[in-house]
């Protein structure tokens, strides 16, 4: 039920209206005057107002627009006398919803009722539309501001390093995780550095070789590598990383680190018991080692007995060849698995590492001259003086050529114009890549397994089966990494990556 207010100064025609509308089911008050239909208005609220534009006093265009004020959304409709026209115009620019003229006719008045009620009900509707919809914003923003809070919290106390950048690989985020393993604060990365500036070059070209392409499923998968952090301490860390997208618009990238700094740590005194473990392990094929090494020295030395007793220089000097052999590989058994057993932190001197693997390289440069075998070199020369374990160097790189040329010896593929090549070559985070290749006879996948592991060899009597661990052993101890690549009867590829510090100045 709607309820009316009726002002006008003429009591017989308000009364009669209110009978009217009463009949029609209104809820009706009544008011003489302006003044007096103001206080009702105020106390009963009415959705519409019935008011005479004259009236002693206060008119009906000023009741109009103390309503307005009041309350805006009130219907009010103006009655009318004959040639007020103007005046009803002049009320309809204050806000009356209709004008009707006296005498009031019951069409009339159903008409202008009818479209004040419609109003009424749009603007009922269009608030209730208005408040359903704030209320579906409002709870739209605290889900939003929920899951954005909780995304931050995620991130925040996340203990892997979270990176993410814009389109342009400039830094947006970067959590405690990050700043832990970094050693930058947000403050010095957000908004001022690009990834460039922290990734190693192996993380860059992931994200530079994706860029030239289309597909949105790049993603780069945990990988391990080092890290150089802002105290110029190399961290050991594993990544991954992918891009963002929006519309199938590249908008950004992310990228996720792991610091294994203590995983390493525990890893080394793992490998460290391991190795004091294996060495008690390996007494049974040291044993058998040295066995057969003594029965080599037996059989030179009994032909150096016979040489003697029959005074025949043949026999002395196939005697004295074998007996020089098996001392030879005693002392390279020895030496190797002191090497092994033995802890050794690498010494940090100037050196010159391309001069080192020259060396090595002149070195073997006559047996490899006399098998038909070529040495190549590829040294980056922009590797100068940098302060390394030299030692550590010149015996890994003798190990991996003598394996490589012995490679090419053992290659049943005699057509081939075998070649070992050793490469230098400059990375980020002051790393020195070296590269052990040749075309020899290769591996099986089998042969890859079992490559580092003790008295293990591919060459019969000639190896110890130590040489490989002391070679990853000796990588290890100077913080670097060995990778290999091989193919049986195609070749076989070592990789060295051993860090560097700045050459000491003066």
């Amino acid at each position: 039920m709607s309820k009316i207010l009726i002002i006008d100064d003429e009591k017989d025609i308000v009364r009669v209206l209110a009978i009217s509308l009463r009949a029609d089911g209104y809820d009706v008050a009544t008011a003489y005057s302006g003044e007096e239909g103001l206080k009702v208005f105020e106390r009963e609220s009415p959705d519409i107002v019935l008011t005479d534009i004259k009236m002693p006093g206060m008119d009906g265009i000023e009741v109009l627009s103390r309503i307005k004020e009041y309350e805006r959304d009130s219907e009010v409709i103006i009655i009318t006398g004959h040639g007020d026209i103007d005046n009803a115009i002049e009320a309809l620019k204050y806000g009356a919803s209709d004008f009707i003229n006296k005498p009031v006719r019951d069409e009339a008045l159903t008409i202008a009722l009818s479209r004040a009620k419609e109003k009424l009900d749009i603007r009922r509707k269009l608030k209730e539309y208005t408040h359903n919809l704030e209320q579906e914003v409002r709870i739209a923003t605290r889900e939003i501001r929920r899951q954005s809070d909780f995304q931050s919290k995620l991130i925040v106390s996340s203990n892997d390093g979270i990176v993410a950048t814009d389109k342009e690989f400039c830094i947006v985020i970067f959590n405690p995780g990050a700043e832990r393993i970094f050693g930058y604060s947000p403050k010095e990365v957000i908004g001022k550095m690009k990834i460039d500036d922290l990734y190693p070059s192996e993380i860059m070209d992931f994200f530079r070789n994706e860029m030239t392409g289309h597909d949105e499923t790049g993603e780069l998968p945990w990988k391990e590598t080092t890290i150089l952090s802002k105290e110029r301490a190399l961290i050991p860390i594993r990544f991954a990383g992918t891009f963002l997208y929006e519309k199938k618009q590249r908008v950004g990238s992310v990228t996720f680190f792991q610091d294994l700094s203590e995983i390493k740590r525990l890893e080394k005194e793992l490998v460290k018991s391991e190795r004091l473990a294996a060495i008690g392990q390996t007494v049974a094929g040291l044993a058998h080692g040295v066995k057969n090494i003594l029965h080599g020295l037996e059989g030179g030395s009994y032909l150096v007995d016979l040489g003697l007793r029959k005074n025949d220089t043949e026999k002395l000097k196939s005697g004295w060849d074998m007996i020089k052999r098996n001392i030879g590989r005693t002392s390279n058994l020895v030496l190797d698995l002191l090497s092994y057993s033995k802890e050794r932190e690498p010494v940090y001197k100037d050196c010159f590492p391309n001069d080192i693997a020259n060396e090595i390289c002149e070195l073997l440069q006559n047996t490899a001259k006399e098998n038909d075998i070529e040495i190549v070199r590829e040294f980056d020369p922009s590797i100068d003086r940098v302060s390394m374990d030299s030692r550590v160097i010149y015996d890994v790189l003798l190990n991996l050529m003598s394996n490589a040329v012995d490679a090419c010896l053992f290659d049943e593929n005699t057509d081939k114009q075998w070649q070992v090549r050793l490469m230098t070559a400059l990375e980020k985070n002051h790393t020195v890549k070296f590269v052990v290749a040749d075309n020899g006879a290769g591996m099986s996948p089998e042969v890859q397994e079992k490559l580092f592991t003790s008295f293990f060899s591919t060459k019969g009597h000639r190896g110890t089966g130590l040489g490989l661990m002391v070679t990853r052993k000796l990588v290890e101890e100077h913080h670097g990494k060995i990778e290999v690549t091989s193919h049986l009867g195609q070749g076989t590829v070592f990789t060295v990556r051993l860090p560097y510090e700045a050459p000491s100045k003066g």
